[in-house]
């Protein structure tokens, strides 16, 4: 006979929490805009990652399924990462790279907190453009430097300001997504590459070079900016974005003594990154099933793009589209004058569509009223469907 349960232990009065926490980081309130669930039923065009639709998923299942069966791979794994997934990695920059070179890291988010915090002592300047990927104004903050903004355009961040800002700032970094930056989408144009690299050796910085969308492109694409000067570029990219979002692997690249300085960084963070995983990626991304992978993802995103576009002329002409790009997952629409970006993503979501306010893309005051539109994760009559709301609102 079971004896009788007694009263739960009574709670003990969580005020003394309040106190002991102090002041809300603000870094917290940064990631919340990309990871905030959306409600089953509703049409996300937050999610930066694409759907299950989109991702080689029996490739990935059957890839991890055989590398956990493989002498040794739940061992200790070396601390820079599996030999021949970094040999892949090496080789997919343009030759501009060795084995040597590469750290594998358990995805983009983790690859930019190390390289920050590694480049960056708390307090200094991080030059940054001007809208830029919130993860990364969010990583700077929590290590307590300071994101500076650089203004960019369509044709990605201006050299001349850039300039200027290392100038004024004495900065020695400088955070840039030159293919399909996140969130408006530019490219860094061919003959601004050189002067921004210009730019950064006339101040010793070094140019920490986020290529997430590295396979998302909807034709050709310039190679990356690491190949132009990889003694000065450290070179981060993703299998995220063109996998899954659970597929944790990176890898950032850099020669000389920052690839040192990232090497005892990244050995305080986790030791290594689990080999199971490792091998899985290693699998998916040198099989024959890769490449039809990646262009049934770029078709696709290409469609979904499409008819995003289409959809924001004939349901949403008052919504400015700068640019339409051509690449990457999402759009960066400038909202008529007068409606704030908060509130108008708010009333969406009431509406069942939820959109991401372009405010936490500025690491200082925005230059206007932005929402970001992610296509990755809406087929396209969802799309469509989305956006007649969004118009009506």
């Amino acid at each position: 006979v079971a004896g009788v349960a007694g009263a739960p232990p009574r709670a003990a009065d969580p005020a003394w929490q309040s106190l002991a926490l102090g002041a809300r980081p603000p870094y917290v309130d940064d990631m919340e805009v990309l990871l905030a669930p959306t409600p089953d039923g509703d049409i996300s065009f937050r999610s930066g990652y694409p759907d299950a639709s989109l991702q080689p998923l029996a490739a990935l299942q059957g890839a991890l399924a055989r590398a956990s069966r493989r002498p040794g791979v739940w061992g200790r794994q070396p601390p820079e990462g599996n030999p021949d997934l970094r040999a892949w990695f090496a080789r997919e920059a343009s030759g501009a790279l060795a084995v040597a070179d590469t750290l594998i890291v358990p995805g983009g988010q983790a690859a930019l907190a190390v390289t920050i915090r590694a480049l960056c002592p708390p307090g200094a300047p991080l030059l940054v453009e001007s809208p830029t990927y919130v993860g990364a104004i969010a990583v700077a903050r929590a290590a307590g430097v300071v994101p500076v903004p650089v203004p960019s355009d369509t044709e990605g961040v201006r050299p001349d300001l850039l300039a200027a800002a290392f100038r004024a700032t004495g900065a020695r970094v400088f955070f840039t997504q030159p293919t399909f930056a996140n969130p408006n989408g530019s490219v860094l144009a061919r003959d601004r590459r050189a002067d921004v690299l210009a730019a950064a050796e006339a101040a010793g910085a070094f140019v920490i070079e986020d290529d997430f969308a590295h396979d998302l492109a909807f034709g050709p694409r310039l190679p990356p900016l690491v190949t132009l000067d990889p003694g000065r570029v450290v070179y981060i990219r993703s299998l995220t974005k063109s996998a899954a979002a659970g597929l944790r692997i990176a890898a950032v690249c850099a020669t000389g003594p920052v690839a040192t300085r990232l090497r005892g960084a990244r050995s305080v963070e986790d030791l290594f990154v689990s080999g199971p995983l490792q091998e899985a990626a290693l699998e998916l991304v040198t099989s024959p099933a890769w490449p039809r992978h990646l262009r049934a993802l770029t078709r696709t995103l290409a469609a979904r793009r499409d008819a995003a576009v289409s959809a924001l002329r004939r349901s949403w002409p008052a919504a400015r589209l700068a640019l339409v790009p051509s690449g990457g997952y999402h759009l960066w629409i400038e909202l008529p004058h007068g409606v704030d970006d908060l509130a108008f993503s708010r009333a969406a979501a009431a509406a069942g569509v939820h959109v991401s306010p372009g405010r936490s893309w500025f690491p200082a005051e925005p230059t206007g009223n932005f929402v970001r539109l992610s296509y990755a994760a809406a087929p396209e009559d969802a799309i469509r469907e989305g956006i007649a709301r969004l118009g009506r609102l």
